[in-house]
């Protein structure tokens, strides 16, 4: 049993900063470890695409190339949660993100490759 629950989305100006969360609640407890999370975003009327990565096994991190250098994703497997720090934000990475799981792969950049999704947050960033 897996659920993922976003948060920290909100309004801001282009140039601001925003850190969203993607807090796990897992049974067993330890096996947040054992998932590869992801973070994908979906503008209105745009198809659902990745934005970030990050392996479960050594923590290597992969990005699309529109938010290489402005967004930085990281895990605590402590407390089940995985961050999206976005930086330098543009009116362009307006979008629901979502995070993403699965215990099947170690990398993936299509939606069909993870199997566990949160409800999303909503990013607007204001020009």
């Amino acid at each position: 049993q897996v659920q993922f629950r976003e948060s920290g989305g909100g309004l801001v100006q282009a140039g601001d900063s925003l850190r969203l969360s993607c807090a796990a609640s897992v049974r067993p407890v330890r096996t947040f470890s054992r998932y590869t999370m992801a973070w994908f975003r979906q503008a209105p009327g745009k198809e659902r695409e990745f934005v970030v990565g990050i392996d479960w096994i050594d923590g290597s991190t992969y990005y699309t190339d529109s938010v290489k250098g402005r967004f930085t994703i990281s895990r605590d497997n402590a407390k089940n949660t995985v961050y999206l720090q976005m930086n330098s934000l543009k009116p362009e990475d307006t979008a629901v993100y979502y995070c993403a799981a699965d215990t099947r792969l170690r990398t993936g950049t299509f939606p069909a490759q993870y199997a566990n999704w949160g409800q999303g947050t909503q990013v607007t960033v204001s020009s």
